[in-house]
């Protein structure tokens, strides 16, 4: 009897530690942490370049990240418009994202202020950091900021030697570019001395609408001599935006004035040749980025990482406008259309 009593006391117990398990087991997973969603704010800032929001999210589905589960995105997109990139960068600030990626240059200085004073980290993308204030140096970018350098400089100097290779006659280039853009200055800087001393004359011209383009052409067009014999782009927006470009493409063509420096194909007026990074890609490099501040490091400590140049040639536009393209610049393309 003492016997029973005691195995059903084992019992007992046996029955009272299942439970503890059982009860153990249920209460760890209810307790168990959801994963974290990341909120990312992404101001796209320019339109030509629209495709590093694609590029982005590419990368960061590469490293795990998927839309909807673990990360999601709050894409805003404008056109060159500081006002409402503030606007934007604002409320990203407001909403307590925690992430800002941005684009362009002008775009990321904003992103910069606006998270003065914030633990919002921001990732930069197509951006020039020469002369910004952007960063203090590649290695060490400091403050809460890290991204995708923009070689402008070197993309700009660049330009002008394949133009000069492919039209070795021509002496003065016409330059138009959007008036107080910030990444200019940089760009002529490194232009001019590499100009003088190819005996070339860069004529600039800033403008800040097509109308203002409209009445300079119109003016030249009245002259025997329309006072230049080559249009190069540098890196800024006015010569990238449809509006601006058809008026400068159609000018170009009416006077046989071969134009170049970014690809662009607006309304039959075709640019000869184009130096860029492709932006899609910048887009993928600044995923990386992205995911090293997630997983904890500071951004500031990030180094920043640079866009390869992207060289295409129009061979079709260049003999419309009678231009030969050398077969020394046509081994160098990375695309060309025909």
């Amino acid at each position: 009897m003492n016997g029973n009593k005691f195995q059903r006391k084992i019992g007992k117990w046996y029955t009272f530690l299942a439970l503890i398990v059982v009860m153990g087991v249920l209460l760890s997973g209810c307790g168990t942490q959801k994963p974290k969603v990341y909120r990312v704010g992404i101001l796209s800032g320019l339109g030509f370049v629209a495709d590093i929001t694609d590029g982005f999210k590419a990368g960061m589905a590469e490293l795990g990240y998927v839309e909807g589960e673990n990360i999601t995105y709050d894409v805003q997109t404008t056109e060159f418009d500081m006002a409402v990139y503030q606007s934007i960068l604002n409320k990203f600030v407001a909403d307590k994202v925690d992430l800002i990626v941005v684009f362009p240059t002008e775009a990321s200085v904003e992103a910069k202020i606006a998270t003065q004073g914030t633990d919002i980290p921001v990732v930069f993308t197509f951006a020039l950091i020469e002369g910004m204030g952007l960063v203090d140096s590649v290695r060490e970018p400091g403050g809460n900021i890290t991204g995708v350098r923009y070689p402008g400089p070197d993309i700009a100097v660049k330009r002008f030697e394949i133009l000069r290779e492919m039209l070795p006659e021509a002496k003065r280039i016409w330059i138009p570019y959007q008036r107080d853009y910030p990444i200019v200055a940089s760009q002529l800087e490194v232009l001019y001395p590499v100009a003088e001393a190819a005996g070339v004359t860069l004529i600039e011209f800033p403008a800040s609408s097509p109308a203002e383009l409209e009445a300079e052409l119109a003016a030249r067009a009245q002259q025997d001599d329309v006072g230049m014999d080559a249009i190069m782009f540098i890196v800024e927006p006015l010569a990238v935006t449809p509006d601006d470009y058809v008026v400068i493409g159609k000018f170009a063509y009416e006077h046989k004035i071969p134009l170049g420096g970014a690809f662009m194909s607006v309304g039959g007026y075709d640019s000869i040749y184009g130096v860029n990074v492709k932006s899609y890609d910048t887009g993928l490099l600044a995923a990386p980025l992205a995911d090293k501040i997630f997983k904890g490091t500071p951004a500031g400590t990030i180094p920043v990482v640079s866009a390869e140049n992207f060289v295409q040639f129009h061979f079709t536009a260049a003999q419309r406008l009678g231009v030969t393209i050398p077969e020394g610049l046509l081994s160098q393309a990375d695309e060309i259309v025909r």
